[in-house]
């Protein structure tokens, strides 16, 4: 017998093909195993779930992330990125411990949860706590160990404390199809040519995800030049550091032939159209990127930078800002905004072939998305609709490999009410940090 079954529901698949379909869906032990055309003769189901017209959509894959950070939503506005760091450190060095990361760990995944992601790649200090919280919370959670040449980390470790760290990680937190493990040094600025290398072949050794910020903004460009004589780019490359596993954050100050490194290379470029646009670090080559065979996946970066973790927000604007700054409205297509918060991010993470999309043999990782309010009527296309007109709080329900974590618009893979008042408790110390 089917397990779960999902009727009358508007299915977007997101597969290859951008297959869409009205019908139902089948899961058996967490794995799809049928998608049923409307009017078809449907199996029997210990569940079954009439989706009322909903959109059926796979879960959204957020490939860069700080969600501890929510702990500081809204704390340091109006500052480009550099002054805007230094504020941000020092609050987060006056906050920071394993116990409060593991709070806003939990408070950030909750938001993700239920806005429709199933799967994160998190980049923030005491990763442990990343990991545990997004099993708490239910999601595929991919963290690694932070690698900085600070004298002293929010963590409390050196840099000659790191590779042993990051080692240890990889011990503690073996990969799974819902922990993936990495190694995430901060960016080229932060960590030298040593440390970058020696992280990636660690990471490498064990077949990790290796993510770093690259190309932010036109002052870490000029930084890189200076004390390299080389751009991001071309410098990580000579490194040896980018390849299939390899996940840059942002992204935004390329030149051509950077581009084509990214596409020789295969490694992936996490595009943060939010954070990118709030802290005026410039508009992404994404258009070209995709020309050129570049893999580009989408993050939200932290609620510090963008006050929340919305990926339907970086996905709108994934598929609208580049139209505007290329004077070209095919710049980025609907299709092509799907597959940057879906099958891509999946790929990105190596649960390509599990995840990503709903297709017959991968696992029930998806999402409804209410269509009875005004703003959702009339729908010519649901692809269409969730790009440019739905929303965060049209989700409704959302599964992680056929387990439900949230229905009717609340989560119910974890009792959230305890972390939300943690963290009002925590505000008045945050607040006084930059006081």
């Amino acid at each position: 017998m089917t397990d779960l079954l999902i009727t009358n529901a508007c299915i977007v698949t997101g597969d290859a093909n951008g297959t869409q379909m009205t019908g139902a869906l089948a899961v058996t032990g967490g794995v799809i195993d049928a998608l049923i055309p409307q009017g078809s003769a449907l199996p029997r189901a210990a569940e079954t779930i009439d989706a009322g017209g909903a959109i059926l959509a796979p879960g959204l894959v957020n490939t860069h992330c700080h969600a501890p950070d929510c702990l500081f939503r809204g704390l340091v506005e109006n500052l480009a990125l550099e002054p805007w760091l230094q504020t941000v450190w020092k609050a987060e060095g006056a906050i920071l411990s394993e116990e409060t990361c593991r709070i806003g760990a939990r408070l950030g995944f909750a938001e993700l949860a239920l806005s429709g992601v199933t799967s994160v790649v998190d980049m923030f200090w005491f990763p442990e706590q990343s990991m545990l919280a997004g099993g708490e919370i239910g999601l595929r959670t991919c963290a690694g160990g932070a690698w900085f040449d600070l004298p002293m980390g929010m963590d409390g470790k050196t840099p000659s404390d790191r590779a042993a760290m990051c080692e240890g990680f990889f011990q503690q937190f073996p990969r799974t199809d819902m922990s993936i493990p990495g190694i995430f040094p901060h960016g080229a600025y932060t960590v030298g040519p040593d440390g970058l290398r020696a992280a990636h072949k660690i990471s490498s050794a064990h077949k990790g995800i290796y993510s770093v910020h690259a190309a932010e903004t036109l002052a870490e460009v000029e930084d890189i030049k200076t004390r390299y004589g080389n751009t991001v780019i071309r410098h990580m490359d000579a490194l040896g550091i980018l390849d299939e596993r390899t996940i840059l954050a942002h992204c935004v100050h390329l030149d051509d032939e950077e581009i084509a490194i990214l596409a020789r290379t295969g490694a992936v470029v996490a595009h943060n159209p939010v954070s990118n646009m709030k802290l005026a670090s410039g508009f992404a080559r994404i258009p070209d990127m995709l020309k050129a065979g570049v893999k580009v996946t989408l993050g939200t970066d932290g609620a510090i930078s963008g006050n929340d973790i919305d990926m339907w927000l970086a996905m709108r604007l994934a598929a609208m800002l580049h139209k505007g700054a290329t004077l070209d409205p095919t710049a980025v297509t609907t299709q092509q905004a799907l597959h940057m918060a879906t099958q891509a991010g999946a790929d990105a993470m190596g649960l390509g072939k599990i995840a990503g999309s709903l297709e017959v043999g991968k696992q029930a990782d998806m999402i409804l998305l209410d269509m009875s309010r005004p703003h959702a009527i009339p729908m010519f296309d649901a692809l269409t609709h969730m790009i440019f007109s739905a929303n965060k709080s049209d989700v409704t329900d959302v599964w992680v490999g056929g387990t439900r974590i949230v229905s009717a618009r609340e989560l119910v893979s974890y009792d959230i009410a305890p972390t939300l008042d943690a963290v009002r408790d925590l505000a008045p110390k945050i607040a006084a940090t930059i006081a």
